[in-house]
């Protein structure tokens, strides 16, 4: 069982950072009001307001805002200002045995899935799939997205039906395992890495953003010639936004895609889910134990905090 990080108190101090690229610095600065409304200060890490290019600084300034906040024992929790691009770059040298010796709340998506999947690894932690902070900045966000945060302050299970979202049997049967996964794009890169994603008798959860019908063919065929779909206990499908067929006119449909990965899979799988890159933005945590009940479409994962 992996570490749950200690659930936050009114009054802490959370630490942003920028792990990958630079946030959107106007929506991440109206972000700010969220927090305090949650009864939180915050430290902002120097690479938030950097930019090296598509990254937030160089590798060595983000890298040190993460150790940073990791080491700070004020810092009770830290949350991702943006994705992006450029996680996976700083992997290598993260000391993930500082870590799960002082272990915290993480909180990120996207781009970060890198590094839930990295911290799951080697620092035995549980970490959240959520928001992040820029995307809280925005005029249309869900209060569902803001009630996820909640989470973070009392143990509490997460029970997921179609009174959130309509949800799509694709494969039957009902399963308890832990949960990995995330951006499907970045789960995919991870193969044949040291931080390659485990999936042996687990619940993986895949989304992502941008890409087409065909596109999302390729990356879950690797995922089935790598054995992670042959190994995995149950999936449960988010939110793939503008996946519309651009360069193939004559394109499969990412329904007939999903169908033919996973429809003859003999475990459970549900589509529907609105956790990725969507309103509303449902965060959960990463490490827990779920039970994914396809044919109820039911899902109830464990509490991320202690």
């Amino acid at each position: 069982m992996k570490i749950r990080p200690k659930r936050l108190q009114v009054g802490d101090t959370v630490g942003i950072i920028a792990p990958a690229s630079p946030p959107n610095f106007e929506k991440l600065t109206k972000s700010f009001a969220f927090l305090e409304e949650l009864g939180l200060k915050y430290v902002i890490g120097k690479s938030v307001q950097l930019q090296n290019g598509y990254l937030a600084g160089t590798d060595e300034e983000r890298l040190s805002d993460l150790h940073e906040m990791i080491e700070d024992p004020n810092i009770a929790a830290i949350l991702c200002a943006s994705g992006g691009y450029g996680a996976a770059r700083i992997a290598e040298r993260i000391d993930y045995q500082l870590l799960e010796e002082n272990p915290k709340i993480f909180w990120g998506f996207s781009d970060i899935t890198y590094l839930h999947t990295a911290f799951g690894l080697y620092s035995d932690i549980v970490t959240f799939h959520g928001p992040t902070l820029s995307s809280m900045g925005r005029e249309d966000v869900a209060e569902r997205s803001k009630h996820m945060f909640k989470q973070l302050f009392e143990p509490a299970e997460i029970h997921y039906e179609e009174d959130i979202s309509m949800l799509t049997t694709v494969s039957g049967g009902a399963v308890r395992g832990e949960l990995t996964g995330g951006n499907l794009t970045l789960i995919v890169s991870s193969i044949g890495t040291k931080y390659e994603i485990d999936t042996k008798g687990k619940i993986l959860l895949i989304e992502d953003i941008g890409l087409e019908p065909a596109q999302i063919d390729g990356l879950l065929n690797q995922l089935k010639l790598s054995r992670k779909l042959d190994e995995v206990a149950g999936v449960i499908i988010g939110e793939f936004t503008n996946a519309e067929p651009k360069e193939y006119v004559d394109s499969l449909t990412i329904d007939e895609v999903f169908t033919h990965y996973f429809g003859k899979l003999g475990k459970p799988v549900v589509k529907g889910f609105k956790i990725g890159h969507c309103e509303p933005n449902v965060a959960i945590p990463l490490g827990v134990d779920a039970i994914l009940d396809a044919d109820r479409k039911h899902l109830a994962i464990l509490p991320g905090v202690q």
